[in-house]
């Protein structure tokens, strides 16, 4: 078993509408439109809260600044090292190198999006790098990150032309990657935000909500799953590659979920 996590940032789950590789996808895959992301409903605190699987109020990051946990909390890359799994990150917002600890990746790349490459072709240079990682033999746990969504919805505002057009060209993206990771990979495509006007963070129900849908064994293509959460994410990924969760994490692993 593989599993392949793809995270588009600030990607609202209404924006999927008319989209067909999302449309498609979804209808491969369980889950659901309406799973909940933590407040605050910004970049690095929802980053943590998945990868760590508790609430900001646990991790500490309340902004995209990193500060060290006073009471750490193990995070997946650090649980799924430990026990002998291998993983890979690509990104293209540097904050997100904080995810894990020195050690626990065995390949990570990053590329700049506020470069004069700009997030839209770091996407597509990102998608090809873990392309070719995935084609070559993937590690246990890849995580794909991409970001042009958000930088959209914060210059031209969220459900914007520009904005849905970065949606339409990440899910080319994702068709690439879960294409590469072949069949008997589970694929989880999820959001840590989303986003209204030209910003996020607040309580609001169009920042709050995340779509959040796995494909492959064990769950069920079609497959509605209620009271989904961006801390349910962690501990689904460690119970699929047959590692136990740290006592500290608080979400549920959903491969046993009533379905």
């Amino acid at each position: 078993m593989k599993v392949l996590l793809i995270l588009v940032d600030g990607m609202r789950p209404d924006a999927l509408a008319g989209i067909d590789a999302a449309e498609r996808f979804m209808a491969q895959s369980a889950g659901s439109l309406a799973a909940r992301t933590v407040f605050p409903s910004v970049t690095l605190p929802c980053h943590m809260s998945l990868f760590h699987s508790v609430a900001p109020d646990r991790h500490g990051i309340l902004t995209n600044t990193y500060v060290p946990q006073v009471r750490p909390v193990p995070g997946l890359a650090e649980a799924l090292k430990a026990a002998g799994k291998t993983c890979a990150f690509f990104y293209n917002w540097e904050q997100l190198r904080d995810l894990s600890r020195p050690g626990s990746l065995a390949y990570s790349c990053f590329l700049a999006g506020r470069t004069v490459e700009g997030y839209e072709r770091t996407n597509r240079l990102l998608t090809d790098q873990a392309e070719a990682c995935l084609q070559g033999g993937a590690p246990d746990f890849t995580f794909v990150y991409l970001g042009w969504t958000d930088e959209a919805g914060h210059k031209s505002g969220w459900m914007s032309e520009e904005y849905l057009r970065s949606v339409r060209d990440s899910w080319d993206c994702i068709g690439r990657l879960a294409r590469a990771a072949g069949e008997d990979a589970c694929v989880i495509v999820t959001a840590d935000h989303g986003g209204h006007e030209r910003s996020h963070g607040t309580q609001m129900p169009e920042d709050m909500t995340i779509p959040l849908f796995f494909r492959g064994a064990p769950f069920p293509p079609g497959a509605c799953l209620e009271g989904l959460s961006i801390l349910d994410i962690a501990p689904t990924v460690a119970a699929l590659l047959g590692v136990a969760c740290p006592e500290e994490w608080e979400g549920r692993p959903l491969t046993h979920y009533p379905h």
